[in-house]
């Protein structure tokens, strides 16, 4: 489990393509830290598997499905990543539950910049729509961020200057795609009253 509290910057430095996969190296100082074979690493919100960790550098084997489903498949070397290790038990939990298993993606569309902070504007397809609200919880690209406005195919968010300075959305601009998952206890919800599909 993750709690979207990005903890570097760090790098795609190789990406080999195989026939229904794709294998990346990354490098980040932090999160390579104490990492051995088989951790969990979220990278732009995806839960990954340390397969070989040298130095500052890992890599990780990224299958069909994730690659189908996120936007990990846009990621060439040089493309830079947001990372975080899994919260420790009894660690505080800064953002909120966060599984590292990407819903679907979005796009930015807007963005506003104010005197502190920025307003940005996101897609937001249909079907996750309905697990988005005023104030809730949403992981962008692996960061906890706070819904500021939720329509029918867009949200937007307000960043704050850390957040620009130390994540992927500090550069991202209007096109590129990002990783969403909305909050899991939403879907538990809805799974437990039988509502899937309501329009209530």
């Amino acid at each position: 489990m993750f709690t979207g509290i990005v903890e570097e910057l760090g790098e795609i430095t190789a990406v080999e393509t195989l026939d229904d996969a794709c294998r990346f190296r990354l490098r980040g100082p932090v999160v390579t830290e104490g990492a051995r074979h088989g951790d969990s690493i979220a990278v732009n919100g995806v839960c990954l598997t340390v397969v070989d960790h040298e130095g500052d550098e890992f890599t990780a084997d990224v299958m069909a499905e994730t690659l189908n489903r996120s936007s990990l498949g846009a990621l060439a070397v040089g493309s830079r990543v947001n990372l975080e290790r899994p919260t420790a038990v009894g660690a505080r939990l800064g953002g909120h539950i966060v599984q590292g298993h990407v819903d679907g993606t979005g796009e930015i569309l807007e963005r506003k910049l104010s005197e502190h902070w920025e307003i940005v504007k996101i897609s937001l397809p249909a079907e996750l729509a309905r697990y988005v609200v005023e104030k809730g919880s949403i992981t962008v690209d692996g960061i906890s961020l706070t819904v500021v406005d939720a329509g029918p195919d867009f949200f937007t968010v307000s960043l704050i200057p850390t957040t620009l300075a130390l994540t992927t959305l500090g550069h991202k601009q209007p096109g590129d795609p990002v990783n969403l998952e909305v909050d899991v206890i939403a879907k538990y919800v809805e799974r437990l009253l039988g509502t899937q599909g309501s329009t209530r």
